[in-house]
């Protein structure tokens, strides 16, 4: 069912250093920040050959990620994506088995204007799983 790992998410309480040592000390090919109002972050994309590392900072108070910074201050690795085929269906049949999807079980818009989808930490180990329209 899941195909390609899309990215690894860090969240990042400084979003310019991030942005600096991937960029600066890595090389890496790195995005312009983008403001993600619906999902309360500002992502930053580093490219790489093989896959995307997304860099997450909080937009606003009430941000997921910044209660994810209060709990790891220095950041850390939010979460992983995995591209499925058919979302819809990846979704039924995860709930099929029992897995459970969070928020209202209807996919959002994600940050590359695809619908996604996040999984329960719990029932995959302690990683929070987004799943994204391929």
């Amino acid at each position: 069912m899941i195909g390609r790992l899309n990215h690894v998410a860090i969240a990042v309480p400084d979003l310019d250093a991030a942005i600096a040592t991937y960029r600066d000390v890595l090389g890496a090919k790195v995005s312009k920040p983008v403001a993600q109002p619906a999902h309360g972050v500002t992502v930053v994309f580093i490219e790489l050959p093989n896959t995307k590392i997304e860099l997450l900072h909080p937009l606003g108070e009430k941000s997921p990620i910044q209660g994810f910074l209060d709990k790891n201050a220095t950041g850390g690795i939010h979460h992983v994506c995995y591209e499925v085929e058919d979302i819809l269906a990846a979704r039924d049949k995860l709930k099929a088995e029992g897995m459970r999807v969070l928020g209202d079980g209807e996919p959002k818009i994600g940050a590359h204007d695809k619908p996604v989808l996040f999984l329960h930490p719990k029932d995959f180990n302690g990683t929070l799983v987004e799943l994204e329209q391929a």
